[in-house]
């Protein structure tokens, strides 16, 4: 059945009628869906001014931290796992009443925490029962931590204009001050929100209990290669394309940068940036939306089977080549070789994703001057691996 979008209220609905079912506009404000650029940049522009006018312009940094959860049993092995195949160092393991968190660090990077519920309801439960991700329902990236200098100003400001957070005050640590969204309708993540008054990148609180886990760094001359976080990338419908990077724009200082379309696989790269040299932000959505097994492309396929979620962290890497096969060599498996070349700027790769995490490396290597983010020869080359997912 033929889907129509209502440009009132961007609901995406069967066209089974003339009018929408939730604004009950009609023609000419429903047409037939799919996704383009002409709305989102319309939006793009009203949202830059509307961070200046509540006074959000600037207010937001880039990104601090990450917290992954995983299914207590796992948590141990999913950090091994990080220190194995990336050039994260261990940091600290503690426990409070809520978490037993393991910390880990690189230089010049956002920190990881990995986490583990202790008792606790978890309020993204719901979103991880998903025909592949079910068998882990308390598994995912659920949370992107953003600095800011006035945490108090920001949070004010945003509940004046209704953004709710998954506690009604912000939470006061010696060292910092924190709040965090409620998970997005429309990707799953949360944000949060950090201000340090102590030592920088110490999550500790007084209630912490440090855990006895000395977790050793495999001595491979490979990690060495391995740096920052570059971005991550998250897959989602393709109804829910343009609200969700309007929300990550509402609630940061990042700005919708560009669109990258593969047509043979109906699949769509949007690439947000704060500036050229920090994380990058990627939402990856369908075109149209999922049709069915046979019909759909991969990334529709992906966000059927797994939710709306992060699906890869990515990881700027030096001497990539040898990267690769040295990681090879240690067990990690791979959803696709090296593509790209020094001549058309960059090489990249997928692994599997990780049995304890669900999250697929991605290792990028940027050549000489090329100041792009991908290409899009490489783009729907992994675009394509997702399908062996």
């Amino acid at each position: 059945m033929t889907k129509v979008v209502c440009s009132k209220c961007m609901e995406v609905f069967d066209e089974d009628g003339d009018r929408c079912p939730r604004c009950n506009a009609g023609s000419p404000h429903v047409y037939d869906f799919g996704n383009s650029d002409e709305y989102l940049k319309r939006e793009v522009a009203r949202v830059e001014w509307d961070r200046k006018r509540y006074g959000l312009d600037g207010l937001v940094d880039g990104l601090e931290c990450m917290i992954i959860n995983t299914e207590t049993e796992r948590q141990r092995a999913a950090a091994n796992e990080l220190l194995r195949y990336t050039g994260l160092e261990f940091d600290e393991a503690f426990q409070d009443p809520e978490y037993r968190t393991c910390v880990l660090k690189k230089e010049g990077s956002a920190d990881f925490l990995v986490r583990s519920r202790v008792g606790n309801e978890n309020p993204f439960q719901p979103l991880n029962l998903h025909p592949k991700s079910n068998h882990l329902p308390n598994t995912r990236l659920e949370t992107l931590v953003f600095g800011t200098e006035n945490l108090e100003r920001y949070v004010s400001i945003q509940k004046s204009r209704g953004v709710s957070f998954l506690t009604e005050d912000i939470i006061e640590a010696e060292s910092y001050s924190f709040i965090q969204t409620r998970p997005s309708p429309f990707t799953g993540n949360s944000l949060g929100f950090i201000q340090w008054h102590g030592s920088r990148g110490d999550y500790a609180t007084p209630e912490s209990e440090p855990l006895d886990w000395d977790l050793a760094k495999p001595e491979r001359d490979c990690l060495q290669n391995i740096n920052h976080l570059d971005h991550v990338a998250t897959r989602l419908k393709a109804e829910d394309r343009d609200a969700a990077i309007i929300e990550f724009m509402e609630l940061t200082n990042y700005n919708f940068d560009f669109a990258i379309y593969v047509k043979v696989f109906n699949s769509i790269t949007n690439v947000a940036r704060l500036s050229k040299s920090d994380f990058a932000m990627v939402f990856t959505t369908g075109i149209s939306p999922y049709i069915s097994e046979e019909e759909s492309g991969p990334t529709e396929k992906f966000v059927h089977n797994y939710g709306a979620r992060v699906h890869h962290m990515a990881f700027q890497t030096d001497r990539i080549e040898d990267t690769y096969s040295a990681l090879k060599e240690d067990g990690m498996d791979f959803l696709i070789d090296l593509v790209g070349s020094p001549d058309e700027g960059l090489k990249q790769t997928f692994t599997q994703p990780s049995k304890n995490t669900l999250l697929v490396n991605e290792y990028i290597h940027r050549y000489g001057d090329f100041n792009g983010v991908f290409t899009k020869s490489n783009v729907t080359r992994l675009t394509e691996a997702t399908g062996k997912q």
